[in-house]
C-alpha cells in the first residue's frame, strides 16, 4: 500500500502542476487594468510611482512589457560603471516625447523627456532612481514581501473595508551612491558625483516576442515558487495575505457544509435504498419526482424562494450575516451560538435539498444493480430476513461506487458554497471568493483555486483508499 500511496502522490504533484498552469493562464486572460484603477488615487497623490505598480504586476506575473528604457553608466566617476539599469516604458509615452520635441505647440500636456526619464531602473538587486529634483540614487534592494500602507478599518460584516489602504511591496533599500544628473542635447544623461562628471547612455527599445514570452514564463515560475514556499500572495481587496483570508474565513463555510453533508448522507442513502426496494412503487415515484425537482432548481432561485417565504412573509428567520442585528452586545455565548445556528437553517436546508437528489439517485441505481446479483439471491434462498439481506449484504457493496464522491466532498467542505453564501450574505470563504472575483482580485483568485485543487487531489487519494475499506477485493498494492 505504501508503494501505491507514493505513486499516487507523485501523480498528484504532476496534476497540481498542470492545474497551476491552467489557473495562471486563466488569470492572464483576465483584464489587468484593475491594478492601475486601484492604485490610480495613490499615483495621483504621489504616494506610489508607476514603477511600483509595475513591480506588483510583475510579482504576480501579470505585467506585459511594452518597451524598455535602459540607462548604461559610462566613465570612471561612478562605482557602477558599465552597469545597465532597465525599466518598463510605454510606446505611447515615447511617441509623445518625440512628437513633443518636434512640435511648436505650447501644449503643457505633452510629456517631456525629463518626466519620461524619471523613476526607478532595476539591475538585479540594484536600483537606480532618477528623482524629480535632478538627483539620482543607487540602492541595494532587499525584498521582504508585501505590506499594507494606511490604517485599516473593519466593516460590520467582518470584511476589511476599502478605505484607501494600498498593497505595496515591502522592501529594504540600502543607499550605495548618490549625485546629480542632467540631460544633454542627445538625450543622454550627464551625471555628477563628488564634483566628477560622467555620462550615462539612455536607450529605448520596444519589447519583442521573446520579451513578452519571457515575462509570461517568468511570472508563472515566480508565482509557482512562492506557492511552494507557502506564500499565496497579498489580496488586493482584503489587504491581507491570501492564506490568512482563506484560513480565517473557511471555518463558517466548513460548519455549514459539514452539517449539510451529514444531513445529505443521512437522508439520501436511506431514501435511495427505500426507492430501490420498492421499485416502481408509490415511494419510488414520489422520491424520484421530488429529487428531480431538487436537482433541477438553481441554487439562487431556491434560496430566493426560501428567503421570500420563510424570512419575508412568515418572518421566521432573519437573512443577512450570522447574527441578528437586535442581538445585545452583552449576550452570552450560548445565546450567540443559538442565534448563529438559527441563521444557518435556511442556507443548510437549501444545500441539503439541492444535494440529496443526485446522491439518492446514485444510491438507488447501485442498490438495484446489487439486488440483482447472484449472491443476493443466494442469501435470500438461505432464508435470511430482507432487512439482513439489504443492510448487511447489499449495503456494503452499494457503497463501493459511492465512495467516488469522496473526491468532491473535501473541497466542498472547505471551499465554501459560493452562490448560497452570497445570496444569504454569509461571510464565508465562498462569498469572499465571489466578491474577489467580481473585482478581479487576481492574487486571491489564483490562491483560492489552487487551494481547491489541492483539496480535490487529496480527496481523490482518500477516495481511492476508501475503496480498499469497503471492498476487500481491491488491492492497492497492485
Amino acid at each position: 500500500m505504501l508503494k501505491y500511496i507514493v505513486k499516487r502522490l507523485l501523480m498528484a504533484l504532476l496534476i497540481l502542476f498542470g492545474v497551476s498552469i491552467i489557473i495562471y493562464a486563466l488569470a492572464r486572460t483576465m483584464p489587468t487594468d484593475f491594478v492601475d484603477n486601484q492604485y490610480a488615487s495613490a499615483l495621483a497623490q504621489g504616494t506610489m510611482q508607476q514603477e511600483d505598480v509595475d513591480r506588483i504586476k510583475e510579482l504576480y506575473g501579470l505585467s506585459m512589457p511594452d518597451a524598455f528604457l535602459t540607462v548604461e553608466i559610462q566613465g570612471e566617476g561612478s562605482d557602477f560603471a558599465g552597469k545597465k539599469f532597465t525599466k518598463n516604458a510605454r510606446k505611447d509615452d515615447y511617441e509623445e516625447v518625440v512628437g513633443g520635441e518636434n512640435s511648436t505647440s505650447a501644449d503643457e500636456s505633452i510629456l517631456t523627456r525629463a518626466e519620461w526619464y524619471q523613476g526607478s531602473y532595476d539591475s538585479g538587486d540594484l536600483r537606480l532612481y532618477l528623482n524629480e529634483d535632478g538627483t539620482y540614487n543607487v540602492y541595494r534592494v532587499e525584498s521582504k514581501g508585501m505590506a499594507v500602507e494606511g490604517e485599516q478599518q473593519t466593516a460590520e460584516d467582518g470584511e476589511e473595508s476599502d478605505d484607501g489602504t494600498v498593497v505595496t511591496i515591502d522592501e529594504v533599500l540600502t543607499l550605495l551612491e548618490s549625485g546629480a544628473y542632467s540631460i544633454d542635447e542627445g538625450g543622454n544623461l550627464v551625471m555628477t558625483k563628488d564634483g566628477a562628471n560622467f555620462s550615462a547612455a539612455v536607450k529605448y527599445r520596444e519589447a519583442n516576442f521573446w520579451d513578452k514570452t519571457g515575462s509570461i514564463l517568468g511570472g508563472y515560475f515566480n508565482w509557482l515558487f512562492n506557492i511552494l514556499k507557502g506564500d499565496l500572495g497579498m489580496s488586493f481587496k482584503y489587504k491581507k495575505p491570501v492564506e490568512d483570508v482563506i484560513f480565517q474565513n473557511m471555518g463558517i463555510s466548513f460548519a455549514i457544509a459539514f452539517i449539510a453533508t451529514i444531513l445529505q448522507f443521512a437522508i439520501a442513502i436511506p431514501l435511495g435504498i427505500k426507492a430501490a426496494t420498492h421499485q416502481y412503487g408509490v415511494v419510488d415515484y414520489t422520491v424520484t419526482v421530488l429529487t428531480m425537482m431538487g436537482i433541477s432548481l438553481p441554487t439562487f432561485f431556491l434560496a430566493a424562494i426560501f428567503i421570500r417565504v420563510f424570512a419575508v412573509q412568515l418572518g421566521w428567520f432573519e437573512v443577512g450575516g450570522l447574527v441578528s442585528a437586535s442581538l445585545p452586545m452583552n449576550a452570552s455565548w450560548i445565546v450567540r451560538i443559538g442565534d448563529m445556528l438559527w441563521h444557518m437553517v435556511l442556507p443548510m436546508t437549501v444545500l441539503v435539498i439541492l444535494s440529496i437528489g443526485s446522491l439518492m439517485r446514485y444510491t438507488r441505481t447501485n442498490t438495484l444493480e446489487v439486488l440483482n446479483s447472484d449472491y443476493i439471491r443466494t442469501a435470500r434462498a438461505k432464508g435470511l430476513s430482507e432487512h439482513t439481506v439489504i443492510y448487511k449484504h447489499a449495503f456494503r457493496n452499494t457503497m463501493v461506487p459511492i465512495v467516488t464522491m469522496m473526491a468532491g466532498i473535501l473541497p466542498g467542505l472547505f471551499g465554501g458554497a459560493m452562490i448560497t453564501e452570497t445570496v444569504f450574505s454569509i461571510p464565508g470563504i465562498g462569498k469572499l471568493a465571489y466578491d474577489a472575483l467580481v473585482v478581479a482580485d487576481v492574487p486571491f483568485i489564483m490562491g483560492y483555486n489552487m487551494f481547491l485543487a489541492i483539496l480535490t487531489v487529496i480527496g481523490t487519494l482518500l477516495s481511492d483508499l476508501m475503496y480498499a475499506v469497503v471492498d476487500p477485493r481491491v488491492k492497492l498494492g497492485k
